[in-house]
């Protein structure tokens, strides 16, 4: 089969999709994998090291559709890019329709693409393999995010994180107990700071409890402990994900009108749209802006600041399926694997996703029925 990966706009994205080492597992299956020249040069992949182990190098984003019969991208295709591929291949991405926008679904359906989303794609326990690997590394990387935009050369409130002897430490206020709050929790607590999780499961926060052993304060998600917990924040960290849908604006921009002024939000569920009323998405190269005094961090693909370890994280989770779909055929993996069937938003004219096909208020069926 003919494997396709392409090159990211450099002002979105600097991962790659698959490392060399991954490329050359399929090349050993008797796969074809042509890479866009480029495609790994910021995660510091070279066209060498892709060419060493079997890749065929092409010169342009239509070649690496046209060739392929799977395509696989970081960034959320756009209409510009779902015109490039052939009609009925295969897109494997992130998609998060809901935010994309109807063009973008109606575009999909109207080429008969089938179209997988990283962000739906389960293990066979139900996880998230692909969306939990980049989890993991954005909740990492949110508090020494927080802790450079608190200082005063920033506009920030001026404090240290961890605090020392005699200074108390920030607040970090964490919306969210899943992979990104767990994550920025070990984080945070690791700096000194102080750490409060709100989340509308009790177990989940629970299990916070016994992991950080005590060492945090929990709250369940209401209204009111919202309220109260922004008003606390020096920085204020959206982690929360709705599988499939957009994100539901849990913090209103009243609400954000009452926090300290050089407080920071990072909102790490921009992605799907943001759980912050004040949030819109922003850029690596510019990052942050300034409402009602408040700094907003709300760039989409956090990991992609460490592209290299990032690219690895995301090969690790990915390549499985890849290696199936490739050996098998789309029909014959999504019959096999109930996991990969799952991040199946669209099939050969027909959107396979109940959530999206509520959204755009589409016709829907089950991807087995599709098939």
């Amino acid at each position: 089969m003919n494997i396709g990966i392409a090159k990211e706009n450099p002002l979105r994205e600097r991962r790659v999709v698959l490392t060399p080492a991954a490329v050359q597992s399929l090349v050993r299956e008797g796969h074809t994998v042509y890479f866009e020249k480029g495609a790994g040069e910021r995660a510091r992949f070279s066209d060498t090291d892709y060419l060493e182990v079997g890749g065929n190098i092409v010169y342009s984003a239509e070649e690496v559709y046209g060739r392929s019969n799977i395509v696989l991208k970081i960034t959320p295709p756009t209409v510009e890019d779902i015109e490039k591929l052939n009609a009925g291949e295969v897109i494997l991405s992130s998609l998060n329709l809901p935010v994309a926008g109807r063009r973008v679904t109606e575009k999909l359906l109207e080429k008969k693409i089938t179209a997988i989303g990283y962000e739906l794609i389960e293990d066979n326990d139900g996880s998230l393999p692909v969306l939990t690997s980049m989890s993991e590394i954005a909740g990492q990387m949110v508090i020494p995010i927080a802790a450079r935009f608190l200082e005063s050369g920033n506009d920030g409130r001026g404090i240290l994180l961890g605090g020392i002897a005699g200074v108390p430490p920030a607040a970090v206020v964490i919306l969210g107990a899943g992979t990104v709050g767990q994550a920025a929790t070990h984080a945070a607590l690791g700096m000194g700071a102080q750490v409060i999780v709100v989340d509308k499961d009790v177990n989940r926060l629970r299990r916070f409890e016994t992991i950080f052993q005590h060492r945090i304060t929990t709250a369940i998600a209401n209204q009111y402990a919202i309220e109260r917990g922004v008003q606390f924040a020096d920085v204020l960290i959206g982690a929360v994900m709705v599988k499939g849908e957009r994100t539901p604006h849990l913090v209103t921009e009243e609400m954000v009108k009452t926090m300290k002024r050089g407080a920071v939000i990072i909102d790490v569920s921009i992605d799907q749209g943001g759980c912050i009323e004040t949030s819109r998405p922003t850029t690596h190269d510019n990052p942050v802006f300034v409402r009602h005094h408040v700094i907003h961090y709300c760039v989409p693909n956090i990991a992609a600041s460490v592209a290299r370890s990032a690219t690895y994280a995301l090969t690790n989770a990915l390549l499985p399926f890849v290696l199936e779909i490739a050996k098998k055929g789309i029909t014959e993996a999504l019959r096999d694997n109930r996991g990969l069937a799952a991040g199946v938003c669209i099939h050969n004219g027909i959107c396979t996703n109940s959530h999206i096909a509520s959204f755009y208020q589409l016709p829907t069926k089950h991807i087995l029925e599709a098939l």
